[in-house]
């Protein structure tokens, strides 16, 4: 394996989107996210991302194909359903990153690519200035889920080493079809952030 990685930003990110699409449709339908994707979904998922001022993809390769892929923009530029609890919460929203999601091929995890999209994302953050806080969100799903893997790992310390920490009250909703159900179903996300 030869991976490489790099930030795709600007009209670039069209290029991309196709491979992001197929990874978000692979990669999420395992736990914790159970995601019944379709491409005409992610197609307009992802318009809105790539219109995102300050959006950035970064990009996992091995040799040419893509592997792997992790968003990101300004919180401003994201969903209402993100914004609304940093809102209430009375965080300045032009002051907050989203690191939106991280999708990688199973075979090339655990070889430091988790680090580098968080390393990539934070940087453009930096690079973009103003940010005083980066941060992302995981789906809250129950323990007694019946589809939970018994070998499930969650990555709470994974994150916790970058720096990021669990803000019980910073909840969003946001809904979309699992595996097996006939329609979509709102879920809780919990946010998780880390000064920048």
């Amino acid at each position: 394996m030869s991976l490489s990685v790099e930030a795709v930003t600007g009209s670039a990110l069209q290029d991309v989107l196709p491979y992001l699409a197929r990874l978000r449709i692979t990669v999420f339908r395992d736990w914790p996210y159970l995601y019944d994707g379709s491409e005409e979904y992610e197609r307009e998922y992802l318009a809105k991302f790539i219109a995102a001022d300050g959006a950035v993809c970064i990009v996992a390769r091995d040799g040419e194909t893509i592997v792997g892929a992790s968003t990101a923009s300004p919180m401003a530029e994201t969903d209402e359903e993100f914004i609304e609890p940093f809102k209430t919460d009375g965080y300045d929203i032009a002051k907050v990153f989203y690191c939106g999601e991280s999708v990688l091929i199973g075979d090339y995890r655990g070889q430091g690519v988790g680090h580098k999209f968080f390393e990539g994302r934070e940087a453009h953050a930096r690079h973009l200035g103003g940010f005083e806080t980066s941060t992302f969100c995981r789906v809250v799903r129950p323990d007694d889920h019946p589809l939970k893997p018994a070998s499930y790992r969650p990555l709470d310390s994974f994150w916790r080493k970058r720096g990021y920490s669990p803000v019980e009250r910073l909840l969003a909703e946001y809904a979309w079809k699992d595996i097996g159900q006939s329609d979509e179903t709102t879920k809780q996300l919990q946010f998780w952030t880390k000064p920048l």
